[in-house]
Formats: structure tokens, C-alpha cells, sequence
């Protein structure tokens, strides 16, 4: 845990919180994602969390955390999570179940892909504020003319091929999309051993608390149409994670 300097007798002091109330992307009711740092729980050291819910073949697209490693631990359903090892210049795929982790280091290029409905994911992150930067806006703000100089590449093609991308995406396929990509073979891509961990979880145990969507949980919270990081990331283009919040506080 990082030094802290808060006063801990402050009546503003936090010591938990519901990730249900911080809701980061929401592509749909059973594909979503919450997150918690720092800026909802004052108490927190070097870490932070989202929460993911994914089904069959949505992905947390292709992304980057400059500065901090994540670790994906899966609490239910089946998840691919992959990664380049940029050392060795190789594609790792890793498939966990429920009580599995996989561990991406930082920097490191990655994406996790639910392989089962109800497919239930966290990723823990040794920063208080994670930045990311996501393979969507790479794509979308990088002029087409320089994909096809750089690489040789028919400048058309390649301004047909990413003019649907005109947004974050975060979780995809992109609602609406009509070429689904063909899922992984996992007995081909695993490279981690299945050890016979059940994906049974306790009765009533839910994709998302129902009593709590009726007292305007999920459903009434914002959808980051646009999402260009974590909440309350800025916008700025100079910023590649959330700024420190202007009414956070004083240590």
C-alpha cells in the first residue's frame, strides 16, 4: 500500500463502497462494466478495480495500461484472456475459469474475451488511477493516409475498412454489428491447463442483483457513449487518464 496522509479522523473518510453505483461502459444489460478507484474510495493504496459482465464472444477490446499491471481473476463462466509478450514478440492465450488468474503486466498489449453467457470477470489494478489507452481510438484518430504509407496499404480500403469505428468501443462487437468474428479454438489457443474448477455458483446467485435494478440500480445509471478511459477521464487530448479530481479531498 502506498504512504497515506489522510486524516483518518475526517468525518469524509470512506471504508467502502458499491461498485454498482460507478458504472464505466454499459454496452448492453449483461455486457457492462464498473469500476472503483480512488476517487469513490478515498482509503484505497496502490489499487483499483473493474468489475466486468460479458457474454459469448464480447470482447474488452485490444488496450494498453501505461501505467499498471492488471491481473483478471474470473469469479464465473469461462473467459480467453491474451496478450504479446513484447520481449518475444509472441501472442499469448490464456483460458480461465472460476478462482483462475492471469496476469498482464504493465504496458503490455491485451484483451479479455467472454467464451460463456454470464461470464463474470475482475481486474485488479496496482494504481489508484489506471490509464488506458484503447486499439479503437488508435485505429479511428490515426489518419488513414499513414496506415496505408507506413504499411503499404490501399488508402481506400483502409478508410472503408475502420470508417465504422467512430467511437471508444470498449466492449465488442459493437452493438448493431453484423460480421461476428469467429471465436477462438480453445483447444488451439490455451496455453493453461484446465484444472476442473466448477463454473456452478451458489443458487441466486444472478448476472446482476434484480431487487437492485429496481430501485434504480443499473438501469438508471449513465451509459459512457463516448468513454475515452476511466470515469471521469478527461477529454483533453494531452490526457491519457483521469486528472485529479478538482472537489477530491485533501491528504
Amino acid at each position: 500500500m502506498a504512504t497515506s496522509y489522510r486524516d483518518y479522523t475526517s468525518p469524509n473518510t470512506q471504508f467502502t463502497y458499491d461498485m454498482r453505483n460507478n458504472l464505466f461502459f454499459k454496452k448492453d444489460d449483461r455486457n457492462f462494466i464498473d469500476s472503483l478507484g480512488i476517487a469513490q474510495l478515498n482509503t484505497l493504496g496502490n489499487n483499483s478495480l473493474l468489475d466486468i459482465f460479458l457474454t459469448t464472444g464480447n470482447v474488452v477490446e485490444p488496450h494498453i495500461h501505461q501505467n499498471a499491471a492488471e491481473l483478471v481473476y474470473c469469479i464465473a463462466g469461462e473467459a480467453i484472456v491474451s496478450l504479446i509478450n513484447p520481449f518475444t514478440n509472441q501472442l499469448l492465450n490464456y483460458n480461465i475459469k472460476p478462482r483462475q488468474v492471469a496476469n498482464i503486466p504493465q504496458g503490455w498489449w491485451h484483451y479479455e474475451m467472454a467464451l460463456t453467457d454470464d461470464t463474470h470477470l475482475l481486474a485488479i489494478f496496482d494504481a489508484p488511477i489506471p490509464e488506458v489507452i484503447f486499439g479503437s481510438d488508435i485505429l479511428r484518430l490515426t489518419p488513414a493516409s499513414v496506415w496505408a504509407h507506413t504499411y503499404c496499404l490501399d488508402e481506400a480500403k483502409v478508410k472503408e475498412t475502420f470508417a465504422p469505428i467512430t467511437q471508444t468501443v470498449v466492449i465488442g462487437p459493437p452493438v448493431g454489428c453484423q460480421q461476428q468474428g469467429q471465436l477462438p479454438d480453445r483447444a488451439v489457443s490455451s496455453q493453461y491447463p484446465y484444472y476442473g474448477y466448477s463454473s456452478q455458483m451458489p443458487d441466486g446467485y444472478g448476472y446482476y442483483d434484480a431487487n437492485y435494478v429496481q430501485q434504480g440500480g443499473y438501469g438508471q445509471q449513465p451509459v459512457y457513449q463516448q468513454p475515452t478511459g476511466f470515469p471521469q477521464y478527461s477529454t483533453h487530448p494531452c490526457h491519457t487518464g483521469y486528472p485529479p479530481q478538482p472537489d477530491y479531498p485533501s491528504y
